[in-house]
C-alpha cells in the first residue's frame, strides 16, 4: 500500500473503531451509521462528514426511479427503432440486460469492498497497479464527473421536451416549438432539482421512498391503457421485424449502433456509489440496492418494452412525428384522446423529473469527493460541506451552472439530444471499463482485496471478465451517428465534446493536479 498522507497521520495512531463510543448523542450516531461503517471509513481514511440517512428502501428507489428504465425504453425508443426496429429493440435490450447484469454484479461487489462516494476512481486508486494508479484514477475522476453532469442534463433536456411535445399535442395550431424553449425549461427543470438537494436535503430518503411507489404504481397507469386500448400489431412482425433504417447494410451492425437505447435505459444503478457515504451499514445494503434495482427495472423494462413494441403501429410515421419521442403518438393512437395522451405523458414526465432529483444529488456526491482528493480545479471549494443542510452546496451550485451551460449546445434538436445521452452513457460506461479491468488485474496476479460483506465468490474472476468484453463491444459503438449517412445534422458529436474534456484534464493534470493528486490510495488501511 502506498504511503498515509500528512494529513492522515493523525488517524492512523488509531485503530479501527470497535464500539460506539460513550457519550456520544442521537445526532452523532445518525451521522456515523453502524460499527461496520466507522471501520469502513477508518479503512479508507476518511473522517464522516454527511449524515447516514439512507437506509434499503430509499436506496433502492433512488437507484430505481434514477434509472427510469421502464420509462426509458419508450423515450429513448427512436433511436432503436431507426436502428434495428421493433424486433431489433427486443433483442438488444435482451442482451444489454444479460451484459449490464455481469457489470453491475461486479461493481456491486466493489461497492461492499470500498463503500465510498469516490466509487470507481477510488476503486481504480485502490486496486490498479503501483505504477499507475494515480493517473487512472484521477482520468476516471474526470470521466465520472463528465457522465454525471451529462446525465442531469440529458433528464431535464427529456422532461423539457415531453413539454414541449404535451404542448405541441395539444395546441398544434397555435403553438410552434422553438430551441430557447427547450433551453429555459432544462434551465428550470435542473433548478427545481437543486432546490430539493437543498432545503430538502434530509427529506430525500423519504422522498425517494414515496417516489418508488409512484414509480411502481405509474408502470401500471401506463401498462394497463395500452394493453386495453392500444390497436396491436402481429407477433411475427413484432418479434421478426429487424429493420435497418440508418442505413448500415446489416440488420446485425444496425442492432449494435441501436445498443445505445437500452443501455440508457439500464445506466445508473452504480449512482448509489456516490451515495455511500450517507448510507447506513453501507457495505451491505449498497451492493443489495443496486442488484434489486437491476431486478427491478430490468424487468418492468422488459414488459414495457413487449407492450410498446406491440402497439408501435408504422414505425416509419412515428420517427416523423414533431413532438420528438414516438411513445406521445402511441399514447395518442391507443386512447383517441389527447388529454388521456397528455395524462399518460405527464406521468412519465413526473418520474424522469424525480430522476433528475436523484441525478444532481449523485453529481454533487461525486464532485465533492473527487474534490477532497485535489483532482479538480478549486478543490477547496467545491469539497466544502455546508453545515447547515449538511452536504456540499458548492458542488451542487457548481453542477447547476455546467448544466445550464451544457443546455446551450444545440437544445431543441435531436442532434442535441443524441449527442447529450451518447456522452453520458459513453463517460461512465468508460469509468466501468477502468475499473472493472483494474479489479480483474488485481484478481488474476492473485494480490489480496479488501474483504467484501457481499461478494460473487468463486464466480467472480468470470463475471467479471464477461463484464469487460461487454463493456468494451458497448463503447464501441456508444459513439457512433444514428445513420451512416454522415452530416452535421447526423454526426454524434459526443466524441468531439469528450475528447475536449479528457484533453483539458490531462492539461490540467500535467500542468498542476499531478503535482496535488495523489489518490485515495494513499489513505487506505490494512485490516488486520
Amino acid at each position: 500500500m502506498a504511503v498515509q498522507s500528512a494529513p492522515e497521520k493523525a488517524l492512523e495512531t488509531v485503530g479501527p473503531p470497535s464500539a460506539v463510543e460513550e457519550g456520544e448523542d442521537a445526532r452523532v450516531r445518525k451521522k456515523k451509521g453502524t460499527l461496520q461503517d466507522r471501520q469502513d471509513m477508518w479503512r479508507i481514511g476518511r473522517e464522516q462528514e454527511l449524515n447516514r440517512n439512507f437506509r434499503f428502501l430509499s436506496v433502492l428507489g433512488f437507484t430505481a426511479v434514477l434509472m427510469c428504465t421502464w420509462e426509458a425504453v419508450m423515450f429513448g425508443s427512436q433511436y432503436g427503432l431507426l436502428d434495428g426496429g421493433a424486433a431489433g429493440m427486443i433483442y438488444t435490450y435482451i442482451g444489454a440486460i444479460v451484459g449490464f447484469s455481469a457489470v453491475i454484479l461486479s461493481m456491486a461487489e466493489m461497492a461492499s469492498m470500498a463503500p465510498t462516494s469516490g466509487g470507481q476512481y477510488h476503486w481504480v486508486s485502490e486496486f490498479a497497479p503501483p505504477s499507475c494508479q494515480k493517473f487512472l484514477s484521477y482520468i476516471t475522476g474526470w470521466v465520472c464527473v463528465l457522465g454525471w453532469h451529462t446525465g442531469i442534463a440529458g433528464c431535464s433536456y427529456t422532461v423539457a421536451n415531453m413539454l414541449i411535445g404535451i404542448l405541441a399535442i395539444n395546441y398544434p395550431d397555435s403553438y410552434v416549438p422553438q430551441g430557447w424553449h427547450g433551453t429555459l425549461f432544462v434551465m428550470a427543470v435542473a433548478s427545481v432539482a437543486f432546490i430539493f438537494n437543498t432545503f430538502l436535503a434530509q427529506k430525500l430518503p423519504l422522498i425517494e421512498g414515496i417516489i418508488l411507489i409512484v414509480h411502481c404504481f405509474g408502470f401500471f397507469a401506463i401498462l394497463i391503457p395500452l394493453w386495453v386500448l392500444a390497436p396491436t400489431s402481429p407477433p411475427s412482425k413484432v418479434f421478426g421485424s429487424i429493420e435497418d433504417r440508418g442505413g448500415w447494410g446489416n440488420n446485425g451492425l444496425a442492432c449494435l449502433v441501436g445498443l445505445v437505447a437500452p443501455i440508457y435505459a439500464l445506466i445508473g444503478p452504480d449512482s448509489a456509489v456516490h451515495m455511500a457515504e450517507e448510507i447506513k451499514d453501507a457495505s451491505r445494503v449498497l451492493p443489495l440496492g443496486m442488484v434489486w434495482t437491476l431486478i427491478l427495472n430490468g424487468t418492468t423494462g422488459f414488459v414495457m418494452l413487449i407492450t410498446y413494441a406491440f402497439c408501435l403501429g408504422d414505425i416509419d410515421k412515428l420517427l416523423e412525428i414533431e413532438t420528438g419521442f414516438p411513445f406521445i403518438q402511441v399514447f395518442l393512437n391507443a386512447t383517441n384522446s389527447v388529454g388521456a395522451a397528455t395524462g399518460m405523458t405527464v406521468i412519465i414526465m413526473i418520474l424522469q423529473f424525480c430522476a433528475a432529483i436523484s441525478n444532481v444529488a449523485t453529481t454533487s456526491r461525486q464532485l465533492y469527493a473527487f474534490a477532497r482528493d485535489n483532482g479538480l480545479p478549486f478543490s477547496s471549494f467545491l469539497a466544502h460541506v455546508n453545515p447547515r443542510y449538511t452536504v456540499p452546496l458548492n458542488a451542487l451550485c457548481t453542477s447547476l451552472v455546467i448544466v445550464c451551460l451544457l443546455s446551450l449546445i444545440n437544445i431543441g434538436s435531436a442532434v442535441a439530444f443524441n449527442a447529450i445521452m451518447s456522452l453520458g452513457v459513453a463517460a461512465l460506461l468508460s469509468s466501468y471499463i477502468i475499473s472493472t479491468c483494474c479489479l480483474r488485474l488485481k484478481r488474476w496476479r492473485g494480490e489480496p482485496l479488501p474483504p467484501a460483506r457481499w461478494s460473487l465468490g468463486r464466480w467472480s474472476a468470470a463475471v467479471e471478465t464477461f463484464a469487460i468484453l461487454f463493456l468494451l463491444v458497448v463503447y464501441v459503438f456508444s459513439f457512433f451517428p444514428l445513420t451512416r449517412r454522415v452530416d452535421a445534422e447526423t454526426m454524434n458529436w459526443s466524441v468531439v465534446i469528450f475528447s475536449g474534456v479528457v484533453l483539458f484534464a490531462l492539461s490540467y493534470y500535467f500542468l498542476y493536479a499531478r503535482k496535488v493528486y495523489s489518490g485515495p490510495v494513499t489513505r487506505v488501511k490494512q485490516l488486520m
